[in-house]
């Protein structure tokens, strides 16, 4: 008799693996041993058969605990017995100990249910581990993740992209892709149904691209909200007046600023930001003064500084 294997050496796993990790290993092996990529390979599809046992198991909560506690010995009424379960004469479900007065007859169906009964006691009910026989086992094809990399412009109002892809042995497809407004670097954009394709008639993944935000020279980025530098001549500064802001957009705004403005005073521009990409509205744009002293003074200028400092006793 071959011994069997722990079911966490068939996915991979340790035994402390969480759900997530268990559902990938099993996702990861069985389509490198599904039998559609393995056609006429009995050994690939022994394979499967016991990663599918494996996941039909350890992904069950129940099954589980009962096999982490009994091993391979879960199985029988002794564990459920074990586990706290009544006795119960009579009914269709999986049976042991008949007639044997070591166990009262037992039905597994109150406790696991038909679908998990189907899964593991598949071969005495018509049909082998669970995607052979009857129903084939149908995989969600893999996710897809692309790499796009866009401008402040482009995150500030929109773009497209047109991206290649191509699956293993398959054609080259070209899809035209929606980046929305507000994307911020670290983004993913989710394509529905255009990743990998499913197994055995299974839904294609999904595409992802993962969105790089390029560094602008001009504009800072904090959340959705931008900073910009604005240069203000002096007069302008002490006097007030008005200056001009940049935007994304290529527009510029026109700020007016009070008199006696200060280098490195900053101004809100309320809704001039990015676009909030989980819902409506903008961030603001800051524009920060940067006041600019004057170069090759003219005699009447300096003689007019000169009196200014000796009134303000500078």
């Amino acid at each position: 008799m071959v011994a069997q294997r722990d079911l966490y050496d068939v996915l991979g796993v340790a035994r402390g693996a969480g759900e997530k990790e268990i559902r990938q290993a099993y996702r990861r092996l069985a389509r490198k041993h599904h039998p559609d990529l393995n056609p006429n390979d009995k050994a690939a599809e022994a394979r499967f058969k016991e990663i599918q046992h494996a996941y039909d198991v350890l992904s069950d909560k129940k099954s589980r605990a009962l096999y982490d506690r009994f091993g391979h010995d879960w199985q029988r009424a002794a564990d459920v017995g074990a586990a706290g379960a009544s006795a119960t004469p009579g009914g269709a479900g999986a049976r042991w100990g008949s007639g044997t007065g070591q166990r009262p007859d037992f039905d597994f169906s109150q406790i696991f249910g038909d679908d998990l009964l189907g899964g593991i006691f598949g071969a005495s009910r018509g049909g082998g581990a669970r995607g052979f026989g009857r129903e084939p086992v149908r995989l969600r094809g893999e996710d897809v993740e692309y790499p796009v990399e866009v401008t402040l412009e482009e995150a500030y109002q929109g773009t497209t992209r047109k991206i290649e892809l191509q699956a293993p042995e398959g054609p080259i497809r070209t899809l035209e892709v929606k980046i929305p407004a507000g994307v911020a670097t670290g983004a993913r954009v989710r394509v529905a149904g255009q990743g990998g394709p499913g197994l055995g008639g299974g839904p294609s993944g999904d595409l992802f691209l993962v969105v790089t935000v390029r560094p602008h020279a001009l504009f800072e980025r904090r959340g959705d909200d931008l900073y910009v530098t604005v240069p203000v001549g002096l007069t302008t500064a002490m006097l007030g007046g008005e200056v001009q802001v940049p935007t994304p957009a290529g527009t510029r705004l026109a700020l007016k600023i009070p008199a006696e403005s200060q280098n490195g005073q900053r101004f809100r521009l309320a809704g001039r930001g990015l676009p909030h990409l989980s819902g409506g509205g903008r961030g603001d744009l800051y524009a920060e003064l940067k006041v600019q002293l004057p170069r090759g003074l003219s005699a009447r200028e300096r003689e007019l500084i000169e009196e200014l400092a000796k009134l303000r006793k500078e």
